[in-house]
Order: structure tokens, then sequence, then C-alpha cells
């Protein structure tokens, strides 16, 4: 099943995908089903077959018609794995060997159909197109040969960044460490530290959506198909098998350091392989200088779309 959230006739709805084009619109006073995603992922499964029965009397609208909203639209973290596509390994000259991640705040995130809004002063802007994993219970210290069992499901997410600032936030300084063999003295070590609040959390660098295709309809998430368009050209296609740590590590390994609750959202990592006709890379298309629209579209779960505009 594909679930999503929009508003739609002054408040929250869910959308459940009929077809490829439409949705049903479920939920609201007196239907019988809940009108917000927390709840059905907190009765998943359970609450699948009353879905499935609502849609009978249920509104159809055209997709394209839908003021969308993030599928999950207040997520406790976004978790954004660093650099954990297969394609990055020769450019990477040190680093840990386990993920690593970064905190995206909820208050990026826009809908399907939503623009992103820039300004001049954030420099170039580019997409990063990954698969996103909601949590559907409680995780904490999970086994990684348990940790599927922990999703409800996946979406879209395009983890917009802005290098620029990034630069620009990004000290060199001695970092005071403690002496190996004197515990009162300290050691100066030469450093570089970034922060990402600004060049990966700004509003509206978080698009997400339309669906979350439940758990039970993506077989394997290592099989995926992912796509990157701008401007209707082809950007890069690559494939969720070359993710460098997988759905299990990454849930497996991020529960041992936080604890991961339902509706929590995980973004895996960037689809890198060069497909456009001139052998564009993503970091090459600068939204803030092209403007969009920009999708991304991964097999089985759907197409994310949104234009730009400049605040």
């Amino acid at each position: 099943m594909k679930i999503g959230s929009v508003w739609y006739q002054g408040a929250t709805r869910l959308a459940v995908a009929v077809g490829e084009h439409h949705a049903a619109i479920v939920g609201g006073p007196h239907s019988g089903c809940p009108s917000d995603i927390y709840e059905v992922i907190a009765q998943w499964p359970g609450i699948a077959q009353r879905l499935a029965d609502a849609l009978t009397d249920a509104p159809v609208e055209p997709v394209a018609a839908l003021h969308w909203l993030p599928p999950v639209p207040r997520p406790g973290k976004i978790v954004c794995v660093a650099l954990n596509n297969s394609a990055n390994k020769e450019r990477i000259m040190s680093g840990p060997d386990h993920p690593a991640t970064f905190i995206k705040p909820a208050s990026s995130l826009i809908g399907h159909n939503q623009p992103v809004r820039l300004r001049p002063g954030y420099g170039r802007v580019h997409p990063e197109p990954e698969l996103a994993v909601v949590i559907g219970r409680r995780a904490t210290d999970v086994d990684r040969k348990d940790a599927l069992d922990y999703v409800f499901g996946y979406t879209v997410i395009n983890d917009l960044t802005a290098p620029e600032m990034r630069g620009e936030d990004t000290f060199h300084y001695r970092a005071i460490h403690p002496a190996k063999d004197d515990p009162t003295a300290i050691n100066y070590v030469d450093s570089w530290v970034s922060y990402p609040g600004r060049y990966k959390g700004a509003d509206t660098f978080g698009p997400i959506g339309p669906w979350i295709a439940t758990a039970d309809d993506i077989p394997d998430p290592h099989d995926l198909v992912v796509r990157c368009l701008h401007k209707g050209q082809l950007v890069t296609e690559d494939n969720t098998a070359n993710l460098t740590y997988k759905v299990a590590d990454v849930i497996a390994f991020v529960s041992s350091y936080q604890m991961l609750e339902p509706g929590d959202v995980i973004a895996m990592g960037t689809a890198l392989k060069k497909a456009g006709t001139a052998g564009q890379a993503v970091q090459n298309v600068d939204l803030t200088k092209l403007g969009g629209p920009i999708e991304v579209s991964i097999s089985g779960i759907g197409t994310l779309s949104n234009t730009v505009e400049y605040r």
C-alpha cells in the first residue's frame, strides 16, 4: 500500500494510491479511519484492511491536483547517512568504518509539488536523490538480523545541499585534547569541523514523498532504481544495490546510539552514477542559478517533483 499526507478541504487527510495517477482521500470525522499517518504506523499492519475497505466510498482525486504534505509531517528526527554510495569509494581519502550520520530538522521538509525556496546568498544548491526509510516502532540496540522488522515503509527524499554555505560554516582550529601521559596537561590538535545546520537544514531543503510504500510492498529495498531529472533531463540513475551500508546496517548502528521512534526517517545516501546526456553530476545542477523543476523517482515507490522559487 502507498500512503501519503495531504491538505484536503481544510484539514490533514491520508491519501492512498489508486493506480499511478489518482489517490483516494481517507480519514476525517465519522470515517472510521485515522487522518494521521502516526496512527496508521502505530496500528500497522492491523489497520491495513480497514484502510483498504475505506477506499470503496472515499473520494478519488488526481495526484497532480492535491496539496501534498510531507508523508510524515512531523518526524522526531531525520537521520541522514553521509557518503554512503559505493561511487564515493575512490573519493574518500579517510573516513570511519561505520555509517556516518547527521540530523536534518523536520522544519526543512516540504511535500511533493511544493516549492523549494532559495536565496541568492545560499550559493550553489544541488539535489541529492535518496531512498528514505520510515521507522515503524521504537528501536534501541537493534540486532542487524532483526532490523528490517522495525521498518514501516520507504519513501523518496531529496537531500538538498548548499556546499558554499558548508564552506562558510567550516572551522579550522586547534582542538584541545587531554595529554595521554599527563591528565593535567593538554595537547592542541589541528582540526577541521563543519556543521550542517544551514547547508543541509535550511527551510525547504528536504523535499520528501509523496508516498510511503509500506514495507510489504518493497520485498528488497536494495534493488530499486533511483533517477533524478532536472527540467526533464536525466541527470543520474543508480540503484540502491550500490549503497555501501544497507538499511539493516544503518538501523542497527544508529539504534546503538540514538533511539529510533515511530515516524523517524532515515535518508540512506545519494545516487551518484552519472547518467545525463552530457555526463552531468548532481553537484553540477545548481538550482540557485538554473531553477527547477527537480524530480526524483524510485521504482516501486513513486516520483517526487518540486519547483524552485526565490525568496
